[in-house]
Formats: structure tokens, C-alpha cells, sequence
């Protein structure tokens, strides 16, 4: 080898080496995770829903699209994260400081490890749930008593009243939408009772023909109080044609992401603390694309798995639907449906975990 090449060769290696060197260091991109990349698993599970006095019929899950990247299709993890592993990639690093608080001043949902747990219905009826059997501040002593044997050490339960405020029907309507709205007056109630027991309020959606938006809209006056969420149920949306009660509904990522931009303005804008933003399913169906939902600064995303049965058909279901890596879980447990009803030590030990559960 002549000794002019020599220094030309050192250098070469030099740079073969610093390469290898940062190959190494740069982790391979088919293992970062990407938000919109997690596709929905085709399952089957077999449960029966009751969300709303229209549904009395047994369903079926016949979601179908599989891939190798939804975490859904491997068995759940023996000790999963107690939250969503994905973080928000969109919003602003910093969100502004809300100048109002939460039960007990707290400013985050979670913030405390608390457990959530509400009476779900409707106002003046117990026909759609337990919640509106009785008066405000009866219902608070109800739900107070079965929220106490889900507290545990360092985690104290949170009472929440889940008011169904935009009811589907079997009929048309003045608007067409076959869907009505409870008075305002009504729904003043249960904000004036959860700040007299320092409970959150989650007003339920059934928006009918009508979106989400539109309807969600409607009660801007309500979510402006900081104690006060939003949860959307796909079964009543119906589209254009639907009727309730005959077939189930759904709704795509679209937009269940312009409803929660909406809030997360809506929340910005008043300087308000965490907002519960839930979404119920109990069939893959019912959301299109679930993937492709974005986290959103300031609000807490709950996947609320519903559906009554036995403890195995309603596991079925939530291993089914449930999107841990996305969403805080929720759970659903029927007085009268339920067959053999879990008990709060059954629910604690689901895994993906259960942060809120609710009675109907």
C-alpha cells in the first residue's frame, strides 16, 4: 500500500465508525409510537346495552380490520399503565392555568389517583337509570353509599351524576331529529346539587338524526361550569335515516375530534380546569376509526365500556372494545340486567384497570 493512501483510509474508517455510532444511538422508527397508526381488531363478544329505555335487543359485535400494530389484538398486559400511554402531540406544551377548580379544588380529573363512580339517567324518570329515581339530594346519598366500597388506600372515590340531557325517541319530533332536550331548568338542578356535594356532573348526549356538535353545542351554557363534562353515545346517533331502537348507531373519529376541539377552545377560553370528555361503546362498530381520535389539552378521554350480561360477557365485551393506550376505561354495571352483578372488588381487579364505573 503506498503511504499516500494512508491517511485517506484512517479517515474513512473514522467515519464508518461514527456512523455505526449513530445508527446505535437512533432507536429503530418501527417501534416509536405513532397516535393515528393503531388500527381496530376484529373481535366478537355478545352483550346487550341499555343506555337509553328505546334499547331492550341483544347485539352482536361485528367489527372487522385487523393489524399487527392494534394493541387490542394481543392479550391484555398482566399490569398495565394506570392511564393512556400516548401523549398528546398536537396541543400546546403548556396549557393556560385555569382560574377555577374541580371538587375539593383539585384541577385534575385524575390528578389524586381517585375512582370515579356515577348514577346514570335522566331527569324526573328512573326509566332510563337509577339517577333520576329519586330527588338530587337523595340520589347524591344513593351514589355515595355505592361509591364507598370502590375507595381505596390513597385512592378516595369521586361521585359523579351522568344526565342523560339530550334523549333519542322512536319518533321525529318538532326538529326531525328524533331526539329531545330535557328543560334547562332540569339540568340546573344537578349543577346547583353538585356543587352543594362537591360531585362532577357529565351530561350524556343521544343525539338522534341530529351530530354531536350541534347538540353538544346546545348545552355550552352548562359546560361552562368547571364541575360540569361531556359524554357522546354512538348507539343513538343515527344518521340521516336511523330510527332508535331499531338498529344501533355509530360515529366516526371525524367527529368525535371536531366536538372535543370544540370543548378544548370552550375550556381554554374560560380558563377552566380538566373536563371529562367520554365516549360509551360496547361494539367496535359503533366508533369508525378510534384510532385516529386525538388527545386534546384539557380534557380527560374515557372510553365507557357499556353492556349488561354476565361477568364473562361483559369482560368479553371490554377486552373486545377496550383502547387502554388511548383512553382512561370506564365500566357499566346494571341493578336490574346484570346477571350476578360484579362487585367493586370484581371491577378493581379488571385489567386493562377501571377508573370509572358507573351504576344503571
Amino acid at each position: 500500500m503506498d503511504k499516500s493512501d494512508r491517511p485517506v483510509l484512517v479517515g474513512v474508517f473514522l467515519a464508518m465508525a461514527a456512523l455505526i455510532g449513530l445508527a446505535a444511538a437512533v432507536p429503530d422508527a418501527a417501534n416509536l409510537p405513532a397516535w393515528g397508526a393503531m388500527r381496530e381488531a376484529g373481535t366478537t363478544a355478545t352483550t346487550v346495552s341499555s343506555t337509553s329505555g328505546l334499547s331492550a335487543t341483544a347485539h352482536t359485535d361485528t367489527g372487522s380490520g385487523t393489524t399487527v400494530t392494534d394493541p387490542q389484538s394481543q392479550p391484555p398486559a398482566s399490569e398495565p399503565t394506570s392511564e393512556p400511554t400516548q401523549q398528546p402531540t398536537q396541543e400546546p406544551a403548556e396549557p393556560p392555568q385555569p382560574t377555577q377548580t374541580l371538587p375539593g379544588g383539585a384541577t385534575k380529573i385524575f390528578g389524586d389517583g381517585r375512582f370515579l363512580v356515577a348514577y346514570y339517567g335522566t331527569a324526573e324518570t328512573g326509566a332510563l337509570g337509577v339517577l333520576g329515581e329519586t330527588r338530587p339530594d337523595e340520589m347524591q346519598r344513593r351514589v355515595h353509599r355505592a361509591a364507598k366500597p370502590f375507595a381505596r388506600k390513597n385512592q378516595p372515590v369521586q361521585v359523579v351524576y351522568e344526565l342523560i340531557v339530550s334523549i333519542a325517541d322512536r319518533y321525529a319530533g318538532p326538529g326531525g331529529n328524533y331526539s329531545h332536550d330535557i328543560p334547562r331548568a332540569e339540568v340546573q338542578k344537578y349543577i346547583d346539587a353538585a356543587h352543594r356535594h362537591d360531585a362532577l356532573l357529565l351530561l350524556d348526549i343521544q343525539p338522534g338524526r341530529s351530530d354531536f356538535l350541534t347538540a353538544a353545542k346546545r348545552w355550552a351554557w352548562a359546560l361552562k361550569d368547571p364541575y360540569v363534562g361531556l359524554a357522546l353515545d354512538p348507539e343513538w346517533r343515527m344518521g340521516k335515516h336511523g330510527v332508535p331502537g331499531t338498529r344501533i348507531g355509530s360515529v366516526g373519529a371525524g367527529e368525535v375530534n371536531r366536538v372535543s376541539a370544540w370543548l378544548r377552545d370552550l375550556v381554554a377560553r374560560h380558563s377552566l380546569p380538566q373536563k371529562l370528555f367520554v365516549l360509551h361503546q360496547f361494539r367496535t362498530d359503533m366508533i369508525n376509526d378510534i384510532g385516529a381520535i386525538e388527545p386534546r389539552r384539557g380534557l380527560v378521554m374515557v372510553q365507557h365500556v357499556d353492556g349488561f350480561g354476565t361477568p364473562g360477557q361483559k369482560l368479553d365485551t371490554f377486552h373486545a372494545v377496550a383502547r387502554p393506550s388511548q383512553f382512561f376505561m370506564g365500566f357499566k354495571l346494571f341493578y336490574d340486567e346484570d346477571v350476578h352483578r360484579m362487585s367493586a372488588a370484581d371491577v378493581r381487579r379488571i385489567r386493562p384497570k377501571v377508573r370509572f364505573v358507573s351504576f344503571q
